[in-house]
């Protein structure tokens, strides 16, 4: 069988020879395209919008399960957003207790007088070593109950630590006032003794006496140091000691310093271990420059030597 096609436009014709044996063989891919151009016009009739092939509760169930997993979706981002907000601010309370725990390691190193070069808070501790795997160690991941779970354990130690720092800085604090407070040492910064405490020979009358106190020389117009902080209770002249100063250190610490020359100091003044008082003289009963040094205990003058031998 021959097919002519004939062109007026172009005045061209073509033939075309159909071969028996030649349509068998298009014959299946015809068969092929034709079943999937159906294929789609079915697809496209089951699923238009009225569902009128499709039954109602199939796409009812499928839009369920839909919403299920969008909820399910919604439900797990808003418990890892809350995890994660969760983890932040226990983070943020360790920091807190972390620099709270710096900041009384730092003034517990200034109260001991501990070099920053030998121990510094503000550095991680030196540590190191070869790494080595532990044979039993667990290669599961770690759940997010267990960090937290760790994270409470952490924040209690350091809530622990932070309790046992402050006694430790309190305990460090009261000694350091008793070291402050105590009277140690000399009142001046060189010099001899001159006299002692207790019975002697009164070096006005020759006759044996007592004397409450230690004596001091030195050139006149040194300096007379307090002993221990405290404060001034009186300043000025007083029968037999010339000029004196007495300062009151707590504790039932009293320290008196007689026959100066010129006061520094006025009676409600705070002063400090070391800190100059008034100046050596010769005022009162003395017969030249010196400081009479005396310690009163609750009410009683003591011996001064343990004092000033305490700080030697």
């Amino acid at each position: 069988m021959d097919i002519i096609l004939v062109s007026h436009a172009r005045g061209r014709t073509w033939r075309l020879r159909l071969d028996p044996r030649n349509i068998i063989g298009w014959l299946p891919a015809a068969i092929c395209a034709l079943v999937l151009i159906s294929g789609c016009f079915a697809a496209g009739w089951f699923l238009r919008p009225d569902g009128a092939l499709l039954p109602a509760e199939v796409v009812s169930q499928w839009d369920s399960q839909m919403q299920v997993q969008r909820g399910e979706l919604v439900t797990a981002r808003a418990k890892a957003e809350e995890d994660a907000n969760a983890l932040s601010r226990r983070i943020a309370e360790l920091q807190a207790y972390v620099m709270r725990l710096d900041a009384a390691g730092s003034r517990m190193t200034q109260i001991a007088h501990i070099d920053p070069s030998e121990f510094n808070f503000d550095k991680p501790p030196p540590m190191g070593g070869p790494e080595v795997q532990l044979a039993n160690q667990s290669a599961q991941p770690v759940a997010l109950a267990d960090v937290l779970g760790s994270l409470d354990q952490l924040q209690q130690q350091l809530s622990d630590r932070e309790r046992q720092m402050r006694v430790l800085e309190d305990l460090l604090l009261a000694g350091r006032l008793e070291k402050e407070i105590r009277p140690s040492g000399w009142p001046i910064s060189g010099g001899y003794i001159t006299s002692g405490f207790g019975v002697r020979t009164d070096p006005f009358t020759g006759m044996r006496d007592y004397h409450p106190g230690i004596d001091f020389a030195a050139p006149e117009g040194s300096q007379v140091m307090a002993v221990a902080a405290g404060i001034v209770t009186q300043a000025g002249e007083s029968n037999g000691y010339g000029n004196l100063v007495e300062i009151d250190h707590g504790n039932g610490y009293v320290t008196r310093y007689g026959h100066n020359e010129r006061l520094l100091v006025r009676v409600g003044d705070r002063v400090r271990k070391g800190q100059a008082v008034a100046l050596i003289g010769s005022t009162g009963r003395s017969t030249g420059p010196h400081v009479h040094f005396e310690v009163v205990l609750n009410g009683n003058i003591v011996n001064p030597e343990q004092y000033i031998e305490a700080a030697r």
